[in-house]
């Protein structure tokens, strides 16, 4: 009955167009205050000691990278390295774009950082080239939502900081599953450019591809030194988030040149913004699992569950209908801090490998990135190709029920996600 009230109170609240986080502490505050038998004292402390956790310093400091990343001309060498490589097979600048996506994501970690950059660039070229907008504006939506899954993901930091889950056991989990989809899409794309007969560009000669490599090797280098420093025990997540926004700065401001140190503050201040939003999303939500804890309601869960001997399969697609349907009404952030705390309760009660479980919702979450009402994707890449949402999400149909089947195959397939931690024998 609690978490029926609990739900229905949340539910209401967000159908006002109230923002999701004031929507969560107020259903905490309504409860606390007229059902729960809690100490408001430990309201305020859990409000100031929620976000105090070394990890969480991860998110913003790889926001700021992704913020430098995005002005400072890295996404447009991406495209020409890529272009030189793919451009010459059919549909060649939309597989451009998403291998440039895949590795754009890489470096920022974010989903709509991924789809402004690489998509504000190619999809003027792919237009001017003679390809559908529609076309164009499919491939860079859901291309773009690699940045959730490609490590460093801030939503798989997010998972990991709300499950005490190994950051680096996600990051490396994520990396055969991101492969395999940015591997699908492109599939996809090449058959309907192929299809249709879509333009190709002429094939670029080593030497070219051997300077567009050089040119475009610093933004790259970020991969190495994130991934390489957290494997290598060179530093921890947070400390490579801090060194991969240092790191940015440099090779945007002094290297390539192409952000003047006078607008750097203001690059400062939007990567502050989108920080200071998602880290009281996450206050918040911690004061929401402190009071789902305090009820009992996660373990009354997974008792009744247990309790009736659901199967792992049946649990899992239980699972993600219900992290899809989330998605028609939340962004990923805040699906993934609420309903986290939640299941994983009784994915451990079931046996279900807890960095398995994390990269399943990472995918559930670039679903819902991808599709109305609340796809973030979506009204980013209208805005970019200059198209309504209705016609996009006709035009995205074809990637998204491509990532549906990978779903599927995630969900139902733990090894594709697990293979590469358990071979290089990382313990978590």
């Amino acid at each position: 009955m609690n978490a029926a009230l609990i739900f229905a109170l949340l539910l209401a609240l967000m159908l006002t167009g109230m923002p999701i986080s004031i929507s969560l502490g107020l259903t905490v505050l309504t409860f606390v205050f007229t059902m729960a038998q809690v100490d408001t004292k430990m309201v305020a402390v859990k409000l100031f000691t929620g976000i105090e956790n070394f990890q969480i310093m991860a998110i913003p400091f790889f926001i700021l990278a992704g913020s430098f990343l995005t002005h400072g001309g890295v996404a447009r060498r991406m495209i020409a390295f890529t272009t030189s490589l793919v451009g010459h097979w059919a549909g060649g600048l939309a597989l451009a774009g998403v291998v440039a996506c895949a590795l754009f994501a890489a470096i920022s970690g974010s989903s709509v950082a991924t789809v402004v950059a690489i998509g504000s660039i190619i999809m003027p070229a792919m237009v001017e080239h003679g390809f559908p907008r529609r076309f164009g504006a499919g491939v860079i939506t859901t291309s773009g939502a690699l940045g959730i899954l490609v490590p460093p993901s801030i939503i798989l930091v997010l998972y990991g900081v709300s499950t005490s889950t190994s950051i680096g056991a996600l990051f490396m989990a994520g990396v055969v599953p991101g492969l395999t989809l940015a591997s699908a899409l492109a599939a996809v794309t090449w058959f309907y450019a192929w299809r249709n007969g879509y333009p190709r560009l002429r094939r670029a000669s080593w030497a070219a591809r051997a300077a567009a490599f050089r040119d475009s090797v610093w933004g790259l280098l970020l991969i190495g030194i994130v991934l390489g420093g957290i494997y290598s025990g060179l530093f921890t997540p947070t400390e490579a988030a801090a060194v991969a926004a240092v790191y940015a700065f440099v090779v945007a401001v002094f290297v390539y040149r192409d952000l003047p140190l006078s607008r750097v503050p203001k690059v400062l201040l939007d990567a502050a913004n989108l920080s200071a939003m998602l880290l009281y999303i996450i206050t918040n939500a911690v004061l929401f699992s402190f009071l789902m804890t305090n009820e009992n309601i996660p373990q009354a869960m997974a008792a009744w569950i247990t309790g009736r001997h659901f199967s792992v399969w049946a649990f899992l697609l239980v699972v993600n209908l219900l992290l899809l349907a989330a998605g028609n009404v939340m962004e990923p952030s805040s699906i993934l801090l609420i309903m986290a705390p939640i299941l994983y309760p009784i994915v451990t009660k079931l046996g279900v490998d807890p960095v398995h479980f994390g990269i399943l919702m990472a995918v559930n979450m670039e679903v819902g990135l991808c599709h109305p009402p609340v796809g973030l994707n979506l009204y980013v890449a209208s805005g970019i190709a200059k198209m309504g949402i209705s016609e996009l999400t006709i035009a995205v149909l074809p990637w998204l029920l491509t990532m549906l089947v990978f779903l599927g195959v995630v969900t139902y397939w733990p090894g594709l996600s697990l293979w590469l931690p358990h071979l290089l024998g990382i313990r978590y």
